[in-house]
């Protein structure tokens, strides 16, 4: 039983269609047919109040861009209702009867639940009861200890079964970043030897609402990395599950300006820690990135603008550039209104200023609608993630980028997120040189490339 309930989706299927019908029966239940004066004064002055405070709460949600936009219609209608629930208990609390009195209260209880079900199915930080509970009660992630057991079992020559997490402190010195602790993952091949052998790593990138452990609570992307690292003789990257935002709802688009240097903590701070102290190769080739929706248009900046750090990148849905509402919104909230700084994050401006690469290579992959087809559909991909993926790739290959842009099945979420990680994962080790691993091409892609000169295309 418990193993049902952990499983249950809370952002498909048919939980949040029952939360959101309950609501609307307790709130019918609540309103009630009372005196004329309640129907015709009081019921909607509650109405108007409710759509006014939801629309204020909506402008200010947009103009702090938390995110790229202030999420879909349905989420402030229930935030409308919500509010409307406690207008209904707290006004007409005298004249209700005790029922009602108690369906109001309810009323309360489930429209907001329905609210945060609207808000998780927007974002899909919570895919199952199971990660939401892991997340508030904040256990350790499987396979975590700390850095003096890994010394021991390095030092006894331990080689386990699967990887191990690490929880980390990496010295913010070089970037003046403010993080939160990060996490690095040692496949079982790390323990072969004292030193360990020169592994590749990969930096993992999550969305802007995060914590450096959504890979693993939200994304459980462990069991897809031991999985792949069991199929091949326990070798597997080095992996750094990195803070790029310092904090749940600072939306730095991993980029160095107002809200902090996240940039340079990426490659200024993480990079080298992960040399010295897990002694994974130093030499671009051996280093990639895999990011997903901010982090993915995080991986594809990193990327452009350090060609000699990093070799490949997985965009998983990620933007056409790093995005907290429209140009001038983001120029101002993340550059302080300076639209050169913007445009030197732009990777369309990126590829045009430096020219033709050498040995960089790209995955891009992007959700397509539930009923096939590869037209652009806003639900499966909100912000326009499919077509940023094709002039990308479009714009990486006039600049001598090879890549592949992929579709699935699926929607903006961290269902999807994992399941491409994982589609990915054996072409992206392969590119880094992983022991045991060839250097797989990426796939043909399964989405229309257009023959347009993105070089040639206005700024």
């Amino acid at each position: 039983m418990h193993q049902l309930i952990s499983r249950i989706s809370l952002i498909h299927g048919w939980l949040p269609l029952v939360v959101q019908l309950a609501a609307a029966l307790l709130l019918g239940t609540a309103v009630g047919r009372r005196s004329p004066r309640w129907r015709l004064r009081i019921l909607p002055a509650l109405v108007a109040a409710a759509a006014v405070l939801a629309g204020i709460s909506y402008r200010y949600v947009d103009s702090i861009g938390l995110a790229g936009n202030a999420g879909p219609p349905e989420l402030w209608a229930w935030a409308a209702l919500t509010a409307l629930a406690v207008g209904i208990a707290l006004v007409g609390w005298v004249s209700a009867r005790w029922w009602r009195r108690a369906a109001s209260v309810a009323a309360i209880g489930v429209c907001g639940l329905a609210c945060a079900l609207t808000l998780n199915i927007w974002v899909g930080y919570f895919p199952t009861v199971h990660a939401l509970w892991n997340q508030l009660s904040s256990r350790p992630l499987p396979g975590q200890t700390d850095r003096l057991t890994v010394t021991r079992m390095q030092l006894s020559h331990v080689r386990p079964a699967r990887g191990v997490l690490i929880p980390v402190t990496i010295d913010s010195t070089a970037s003046g970043f403010t993080h939160r602790g990060e996490l690095v993952y040692l496949p079982p091949a790390w323990f072969a030897s004292n030193p360990p052998p020169r592994l590749p790593a990969v930096m993992m990138i999550g969305s802007q609402l995060n914590t450096p452990a959504d890979w693993l609570r939200s994304g459980n992307v462990l069991g897809v990395i031991d999985g792949f690292a069991a199929a091949h003789g326990g070798n597997a990257p080095v992996f750094v599950f990195v803070d790029a935002t310092g904090s749940f709802a600072n939306d730095t688009e991993c980029v160095n300006g107002v809200r902090g240097n996240a940039a340079d903590h990426l490659t200024k701070d993480v990079v080298p820690y992960l040399i010295s102290n897990f002694g994974v190769r130093s030499d671009r080739d051996g280093w990639g990135i895999a990011g997903w929706s901010m982090g993915g248009t995080c991986a594809v900046d990193l990327t452009l603008m350090h060609p000699d750090m990093f070799r490949s990148f997985v965009d998983i849905a990620g933007d056409l550039r790093p995005n907290t509402g429209d140009t001038t919104q983001t120029i101002d909230r993340l550059f302080g209104g300076d639209a050169e700084a913007w445009a030197a994050y732009d990777p369309v401006t990126i590829m045009r200023r430096h020219g033709p690469y050498s040995d960089v290579t790209a995955w891009f992959e992007v959700p397509m609608s539930q009923r096939g087809g590869t037209t652009h559909d806003p639900t499966a991909n909100p912000e326009a993630q499919d077509v940023a993926a094709t002039t990308l790739c479009d714009a990486a290959r006039a600049d001598a980028i090879p890549c592949s842009v992929q579709t699935a099945p699926g929607r903006h979420d961290w269902v999807f997120a994992a399941d491409a990680f994982g589609a990915a994962l054996p072409w992206l080790a392969g590119q880094l040189d992983t022991p045991g691993m060839g250097e797989p091409e990426p796939p043909p892609s399964t989405v229309e490339q257009r023959p347009t000169d993105v070089r040639a295309a206005p700024r």
